[in-house]
């Protein structure tokens, strides 16, 4: 999964804690690189826990959950959406896919997947 703000994929982690950070935004969990960390407000744009005000949130089996405070909760439902400020929108076509590193459709890397699938399992 890329970064949400500038698409860097993240590579294969070394031993010990990760320094890439989870967040959640739009009921979607997103990952920001120590790049972004360090260079932006990235706790700005992330959801935070209605009952704590954390934004270690994490999103699995369809649910939010609070890494704080445990607060479990159903993903917001699809309503109208409040005016955005254009780092929120720029986060918004990333979640959509309208740049590279977004969830959207990525050929190069299901290329790269495919040559290495061909590679491991044999295939020419």
């Amino acid at each position: 999964m890329p970064c949400y703000r500038c698409g860097v994929r993240q590579t294969d982690p070394e031993r010990g804690k990760s320094p890439w950070r989870r967040g959640v935004l739009r009921d979607r969990l997103v990952l920001v690189c120590p790049a972004c960390q360090e260079a932006y407000d990235w706790t700005a744009d992330l959801e935070s826990c209605s009952r704590c005000a954390s934004v270690h949130l994490i999103r699995r089996l369809g649910q939010v959950e609070c890494l704080d405070c445990g607060l479990v909760r159903e993903p917001a439902s699809a309503g109208p959406q409040s005016p955005q400020s254009p780092q929120s929108a720029q986060s918004a076509r990333s979640l959509r896919g309208d740049r590279p590193g977004g969830f959207g459709a990525d050929t190069a890397l299901a290329e790269e997947v495919s040559r290495a699938l061909d590679r491991v399992l044999g295939r020419r």
